[in-house]
């Protein structure tokens, strides 16, 4: 199951601490402690998988290098190792401890999120005139700790949304190499899938149903993955009894979670008509028509309506 929402403990090295040591050369005198390592940081790099938040299943905590204690002969500690782990892009990064948040919209992209404490300094660093001899040193810093919670929104071009079993998990298959589970009921997709038409991402978003926005179905779930979609295919099920009212539905359930949704461009597909005939898929076009809704009827057995859906993309890939 994705993992798209998880809490984390990060944690920075810290810094080790300086020397206290005399130069052990012949004839030499004075101080010769080092300072010791910086302690590693924490960084965050985004990637395309989806899933790869799911290494957080049982790992909780992350933690960076601690720097090494400086040693003689002006030696200084070795600096920790920085701890690089992945998310996929479109998290956002809450700091509850600092308040602050970050957000992952790149691939390659790195964020500092804990600073490795600094090396303390070592007793050659304390020398004076007046003190040939010295015996102080620092201890290292600390380095920094947080508790970081990853939320996954992601980011594609467009969004394939719908009541359960109306065709999404098919239409991106047939468009992209996705390879999404397909099933004659509900619920099969119990996660996004992502495909890609040349350079659009595609988001197959788990079926809505009456009552989502309220923690029904899937719930909440899956409708804030559609807040970062740029455009929306809306699919109804010529099956449907009721397109008009499936149609009504999601839009609702939209609306109730984020006003803002119901606002993004949007195309109307009435999918798998191959599975009624002629009279009745004229029938409810014309039901959706009263709408003042522009239906366009697809199934992915028909390749003269998958070059519909094709060219809307195509048009798409063109103006981004």
């Amino acid at each position: 199951m994705l993992i798209d929402d998880v809490t984390i403990e990060v944690m920075a090295g810290n810094g080790g601490k300086g020397a206290v040591a005399f130069d052990k050369n012949l004839g030499a005198k004075g101080p010769a402690g080092a300072h010791g390592g910086k302690g590693g940081s924490v960084y965050a790099e985004g990637v395309s998988d989806l899933s790869i938040l799911n290494q957080f299943k049982f790992k909780k905590e992350l933690r960076a290098e601690n720097g090494e204690d400086g040693r003689s002969q002006f030696r200084d500690g070795v600096t920790g190792k920085d701890l690089i782990f992945k998310v996929p892009v479109g998290t956002v990064l809450r700091n509850l401890t600092s308040g602050t948040n970050i957000e992952i919209t790149k691939i390659g992209e790195q964020v500092l999120i804990a600073k490795g404490g600094h090396g303390g300094k070592g007793n050659f660093h304390f020398r004076s005139p007046i003190n040939t001899s010295p015996t102080e040193f620092q201890e290292g810093t600390p380095g920094e700790r947080f508790t970081v919670h990853l939320e996954l929104k992601m980011i594609a071009d467009v969004g394939l949304i719908g009541l359960p079993n109306v065709g999404k998990s098919s239409l991106l298959n047939e468009l992209t190499r996705a390879k999404a589970k397909v099933a004659n009921y509900q619920f099969t997709t119990l996660e996004p899938n992502l495909g890609t038409y040349y350079e659009l991402i595609l988001a197959d978003i788990p079926g809505l149903i009456e009552g989502a926005s309220g923690g029904k179905g899937l719930g909440i779930k899956f409708l804030r993955h559609i807040e970062r979609t740029k455009i929306l295919f809306h699919l109804v099920s010529a099956e449907s009894e009721h397109p008009l009212e499936d149609y009504k539905t999601v839009r609702n359930e939209l609306k109730k979670y984020n006003a803002a949704l119901v606002k993004k461009k949007e195309y109307m597909f009435l999918a798998k008509t191959d599975m009624v005939d002629e009279k009745e898929l004229r029938k409810k076009i014309s039901v959706l028509k009263k709408l003042k809704l522009s239906p366009i009827p697809i199934s992915i057995y028909d390749d003269k309506s998958l070059e519909k859906v094709k060219k809307i993309l195509n048009e798409i890939q063109k103006k981004k």
